[in-house]
C-alpha cells in the first residue's frame, strides 16, 4: 500500500499533538516513527489506523482519501504494545479471530492460520493459551493475528517495549525478515534509536508534533536536517565555543552558534599514535566506560569536554593520562541554519620532491 499524508494536524483541547505533518511511504517499506515520548508518534499511528480523527489534513491510501473510513474498512493490521490477546482463546483461535469475523470457511481459516503459525515460528503451540507462552511468543501471536486478514498496511505501537532486552534483540531481526517475506507496508512506533536503526528501511523523526526529518538511518545520521535530529541521533557532545579547539579557531561567531561533536569525529591516541601531530591537541582522560566491544572515553581539552571511543586492541588508557586528540569535523548550528565544518589542518601538506 502506498501512503500519502498531507498537512495532518491533531489537537486534544488546547494541546496541539500533531502539527502540519506531511509524508509519503512507498509500498512494501518498513518505516520507524522515532522520537521522544509525548512527541506525537502514537497519535499519527492512531490516525492512520482510524482510531483517532484528524483535526485537519488528509490521509490517502492508494490514491483514496480514508479520513472518514472506519478502521475495519482501511485494510490495516494493528499490533499493540501489550499484545491485546484474548486470554480465553488458544493461539489458533487468537490468530483465526479476524478470519472468523470475515466469515471465511473453516478450511480457509485453517489453511491461513497454519501458514502463519509456521511463518511466525509458533508451530506446536497452536493449542496453548497466552498465559502458557513467553513474552516473545505472545508478541509473535499478536503479529500472526494482525497478518491473518491479509492487511495492506501493518501498524505496530512500540511492539517490543514489554519484552526483555535479549528477546527484544532477537525479535527485531525476526520482524525485519518477516516483513520482507510478506512484502507488506509497515510502520512501527519506537523511542529506541538502536531499534529504529536496526529494523527500519526509513526513519521519520517526530518531535513536539512535527516531522523533523525522514530518510534512511545512514542519511539521517550522516546529514541531520535540524539541530534536534543531530543531538537526538547517536551520542554526541555540545560545545558552546568551537573556536577553543585546534583547527577551528576561525569557526563561525554568528550569534547563538553551537557545535555538536560526535565520537567518530575525534581521533584519540597516545603520543606517537596519531601521525598528523601538527593538528593534534593535548587532552586529559577523565573517565573510561567499558562497552563490551570498545571503551567509551571522556576527555577534557582545556575547559571543553568530549566523548570518543577506543578499540580494545589498543593500549588501555587510565584516568588522568595525557593523550593527543585530533578533531576531524564538527556539526554547527544556530537558530537559522546548520552545516558541517571540516578541520583544514587534517589535510596532509603537499609532499616536497627533491
Amino acid at each position: 500500500m502506498h501512503i500519502e499524508v498531507r498537512g495532518l494536524n491533531k489537537s486534544f483541547g488546547d494541546f496541539h499533538a500533531v502539527k502540519d505533518v506531511s509524508f509519503d511511504i512507498e509500498k512494501g517499506k518498513l518505516i520507524g516513527l522515532l522520537g521522544p515520548s509525548g512527541g506525537g508518534k502514537t497519535s499519527i499511528l492512531r490516525m492512520l489506523a482510524g482510531l483517532e480523527t484528524p483535526s485537519s489534513g488528509d490521509i490517502v491510501f492508494h490514491g483514496k482519501r480514508v479520513n472518514d473510513l472506519p478502521p475495519q474498512e482501511r485494510g490495516i493490521g494493528f499490533v499493540f504494545q501489550n499484545y491485546a490477546l484474548f486470554k480465553h482463546m488458544t493461539v489458533y483461535d487468537n490468530v483465526a479471530f479476524g478470519l472468523k469475523v470475515k466469515k471465511q470457511s473453516k478450511e480457509q481459516i485453517r489453511e491461513r492460520v497454519m501458514y502463519l503459525v509456521e511463518l511466525t515460528g509458533l508451530k506446536g503451540f497452536e493449542h496453548r493459551y497466552p498465559h502458557q507462552l513467553s513474552g516473545g511468543q505472545r508478541q509473535r501471536v499478536a503479529f500472526a493475528r494482525a497478518l491473518a486478514p491479509e492487511p495492506q498496511l501493518l501498524l505496530l505501537d512500540e511492539p517490543f517495549a514489554a519484552i526483555d532486552a535479549k528477546i527484544r534483540s532477537e525479535l527485531r531481526t525476526w520482524l525485519k525478515d518477516l516483513i520482507e517475506s510478506v512484502g507488506i507496508t509497515s510502520i512501527f512506533v519506537t523511542h529506541d534509536q538502536e531499534e529504529a536503526i536496526e529494523v527500519a528501511d526509513e526513519i521519520m523523526i517526530i518531535s513536539k508534533g512535527r516531522l523533523e526529518q525522514k530518510g534512511s538511518p545512514w542519511d539521517i545520521y550522516k546529514e541531520p536536517a535540524t539541530p534536534f535530529v543531530a543531538s537526538f541521533i547517536g551520542e554526541s557532545t555540545i560545545v558552546e565555543d568551537l573556536s577553543e579547539l585546534k583547527g577551528f579557531e576561525h569557526a563561525s561567531s554568528e550569534s547563538g552558534t553551537k557545535a555538536l561533536i560526535r565520537p567518530e569525529y575525534i581521533e584519540l591516541g597516545k603520543p606517537g599514535e596519531i601521525k598528523l601531530v601538527s593538528a593534534t591537541m593535548p587532552a586529559v582522560v577523565k573517565h573510561l566506560h567499558f562497552r563490551g566491544s570498545e571503551w567509551m572515553v571522556e576527555l577534557e581539552v582545556g575547559s571543553t569536554k568530549l566523548i570518543t571511543y577506543r578499540s580494545l586492541e589498543k593500549d588501555v588508557l587510565h584516568p588522568g593520562e595525557q593523550v593527543n586528540v585530533l578533531l576531524h569535523r564538527a556539526y554547527l548550528f544556530n537558530d537559522s541554519r546548520s552545516w558541517i565544518l571540516e578541520n583544514p589542518l587534517k589535510v596532509d601538506p603537499m609532499p616536497m620532491f627533491i
